[in-house]
């Protein structure tokens, strides 16, 4: 009973705590929601709406601002999809709301398949379109895949984390899928030479993930073609091979191809962590002994 009770508090956590410390960057008039009916995704709430229903939840608390990134249909009949930026002294949660189509109603968090497997369509996808570097015994009953960002701090700091979980679950298959984000200047170039030398050198590719996320600080747009042929030599590849075979369409292709993958699997930012398709986005707020419970779960299960 107690596990579970840790695990209910763990979900509400996850969803909810952006929304413990609120502020709002933006000066939208505090107005209501729309109280207009929406046909099946036809109707969308405007930006206006969505920001006064922010004021009004969070406006008593000047120390959290928000982002929406984009309102769109959701996968599921009559809801409309928001994905916003919560940020507090913490750093940024991405966080989806849910509006049905009456317009009274927003759901937090994740729209989850419901049935007696409910992560099998999203573990299935990962299957069979992954192709980033992996560790681990391939026909392990877990798959632990998670989409990162190098340039991410938060990729940065949940490593340490990441790394553990492999480190004491030796049985498990791990994955390493790029997912750099159009917002960081030079993410997608670390993406492409991690691809290279994950490609060439696997042994390398991990010294050259945890040296990246170390010298974040001393990397610029400016200087990132330098300083990662410096990160890859110093990991046990060859920096010239492998930067040029970063600047080929191919390796660009192969980054495009594992950011829709992500995409597809709903991961709207990093670092995104799915263990045998069971989504976790948030690393590093999650108490360690759940997340490695989570994984010697499956491996019982033998999915």
């Amino acid at each position: 009973m107690r596990k579970f009770a840790s695990c209910v508090l763990l979900l509400i956590s996850v969803v909810a705590a952006p929304q413990q410390k609120p502020k709002a960057e933006h000066s939208v008039a505090a107005a209501r929601p729309s109280t207009a009916a929406a046909p099946a995704n036809a109707a969308l709430p405007s930006e206006e709406t969505v920001n006064g229903f922010l004021q009004q939840m969070f406006g008593y608390d000047s120390s959290v601002t928000w982002r929406i990134a984009d309102i769109h249909p959701a996968k599921a009949e009559s809801l409309a999809q928001i994905d916003l930026i919560l940020s507090n002294q913490q750093g940024q949660q991405p966080t989806t709301l849910y509006i049905t189509a009456d317009g009274q109603h927003a759901l937090v968090g994740d729209l989850i398949p419901f049935g007696a497997d409910p992560f099998a369509p999203v573990r299935e996808q990962l299957k069979k379109n992954v192709n980033g570097v992996t560790r681990g015994p391939e026909n392990s009953p877990v798959t632990i895949v998670e989409f990162s960002d190098l340039q991410c701090p938060h990729c940065k700091e949940a490593q340490p984390t990441v790394e553990k979980l492999v480190a004491d679950e030796p049985n498990a298959h791990f994955v390493f899928q790029q997912f750099p984000l159009p917002s960081h200047d030079w993410a997608a170039k670390a993406a492409s030479f991690a691809d290279c030398i994950g490609r060439s050198n696997p042994d390398a590719f991990w010294k050259f993930v945890n040296a990246t996320y170390n010298a974040q600080s001393e990397i610029t747009q400016a200087n990132a073609d330098e300083k990662l042929t410096g990160l890859v030599e110093s990991s046990g590849a060859k920096g010239s091979d492998v930067a040029a075979c970063a600047a080929k369409p191919d390796t660009k292709s192969r980054i495009d191809k594992s950011i829709q993958l992500g995409k597809d699997v709903d991961v709207t930012g990093t670092p995104a962590l799915f263990v045998n398709g069971r989504k976790t986005a948030n690393v590093k707020g999650i108490p360690y002994e759940i997340l490695k419970n989570i994984v010697e779960f499956d491996a019982k299960q033998g999915k």
